[in-house]
């Protein structure tokens, strides 16, 4: 990976530091349990559970090395407020009658159903900087989309 910053609220790292805690703790020693088991079964060559056991082991490994790497390059985003839309920024926007509130988090915390945009996505691009009253014009997959900026906590 590269140098990348990887930019989280509080609650997310807390999220992949457990999820870490979980996959080195309890998911890999059971992991390894079952491998060493299966391994007793015999003729490894045709013991389908020594081989699934082992991929999964190799998959939680893949995770915890990704998981060590990300968690080197996180920045906290603070949830200050500001009247700029900055990362942590929840945003209350206008489109016609309807209206909408999204919370701008970095790429790993973005949750569409939870109305968590990443500042990399079209619209996170859009509000970025932008201030209470400010219109922001985006291509979404339906089409462009016009929001009006009426708050920011």
């Amino acid at each position: 990976m590269d140098a990348k910053k990887i930019y989280l609220t509080k609650e997310g790292l807390e999220k992949l530091k457990q999820e870490h805690e979980e996959l080195t703790k309890v998911k890999r020693p059971e992991i390894l349990d079952r491998v060493a088991q299966a391994r007793n079964m015999g003729d490894l060559s045709e013991n389908a559970e020594y081989t699934m056991a082992r991929e999964e082991l190799s998959f939680i490994d893949g995770r915890i090395d990704e998981l060590d790497e990300l968690l080197k390059q996180v920045v906290i985003i603070s949830n200050n407020k500001s009247s700029t839309i900055k990362l942590g920024s929840k945003v209350m926007v206008k489109s016609g009658k309807s209206k909408d509130e999204f919370t701008l988090v970095g790429e790993w915390e973005a949750d569409p159903k939870e109305k968590k945009i990443s500042h990399e996505s079209p619209l996170g691009k859009a509000l970025l900087g932008k201030k209470v009253g400010e219109e922001v014009e985006f291509e979404a997959p339906a089409g462009k989309i016009l929001y009006t900026i009426e708050a920011i906590n």
